[in-house]
């Protein structure tokens, strides 16, 4: 009889074993995240991956092309946080679908640059050239902060940080701004004065920081990298364990060491972060 008993025992065992979740640890606390990212920042979150291990936590890695947004995974439950823009990007994808996710720490700052095939430097581009800008708001005002920064142009005085046409005040050289999916931004280089592209881009297009023509300096601001996550979520013990890790001088040292100046790690807190995100002045 003790015989059958023990065995009854060991087979609920395993089914209960098996009926648990695979995002859990046998306390129920979390020990399995999904992060979405796009491909720019994989060599990083491959690395934090191994990191996590030692950690406890298991993290699955969701590569998003550009074709869809990984705050809208985000915000349907799909992911549990995301690793991909800026603070800037976010506020605006907020407004737009009225969705509440939050950031939960700092990452890096990867500047934005103007870069051309055809002119070495700025003051080469002619009177009624064309430049392309990334089409999607944010960017595109962050674009415009740059060639203001370039002395191309300059937006208007009660600049909100998104742009659009209208949100050019003076244009002495009369450029001709060209708005493009800020993925192909690399590849309208060729039929334009020069492109204003993402830092993730221009990487996977295989162009540094060094080739641009002009980077952000002071406009970078408003656009610190950010890991995010949904407002319920953002005092999640396990989310936070990540963000520590992100933050640690291992993984600074790793990315500057992988991306080759491109990427530059930048930790600040959140209330720090918060006052950066209202800086759109006219510099």
């Amino acid at each position: 009889m003790k015989k059958y008993i023990l065995l009854i025992l060991l087979i609920l065992g395993v089914l209960l074993a098996g009926c648990s979740s695979d995002s859990t640890n046998a306390g129920g606390k979390q020990t399995k995240v999904k992060v979405g990212i796009r491909n720019s920042e994989l060599r990083t979150w491959e690395f934090l991956k191994e990191q996590a291990e030692k950690e406890g936590v298991e993290i699955e890695i969701v590569n998003f092309s550009s074709a869809y947004d990984p705050n809208a995974a985000l915000a349907e439950g799909d992911i549990d946080i995301n690793a991909f823009q800026h603070v800037a990007y976010l506020d605006s994808f907020n407004a737009k679908n009225d969705t509440d996710i939050v950031p939960i720490g700092t990452t890096i700052i990867a500047p934005l640059g103007l870069y051309s095939s055809k002119y070495k430097s700025v003051e080469e581009i002619p009177n009624g050239a064309q430049i392309a800008v990334p089409n999607d708001q944010a960017n595109w005002g962050r674009a415009l902060l740059l060639l203001q920064e370039a002395k191309l142009l300059k937006v208007v005085d009660d600049f909100d940080g998104n742009g659009g046409q209208d949100k050019i005040k003076e244009n002495p050289k009369k450029i001709k701004i060209v708005p493009v999916d800020g993925a192909s931004a690399p590849r309208v280089m060729e039929d334009t004065a020069g492109s204003v592209i993402n830092n993730g881009v221009a990487v996977e297009a295989g162009l540094n920081l060094k080739d641009a023509l002009i980077y952000e300096s002071s406009t970078a601001k408003p656009y610190i990298n950010i890991i995010a996550a949904r407002s319920e979520d953002q005092d999640n013990e396990v989310f936070r364990k990540l963000v520590d890790l992100y933050q640690s001088e291992k993984t600074a040292k790793f990315i500057e060491e992988t991306y080759n100046g491109n990427y530059i790690p930048t930790f600040i807190t959140l209330k720090e972060l918060s006052s950066y995100k209202e800086i759109y002045s006219n510099e």
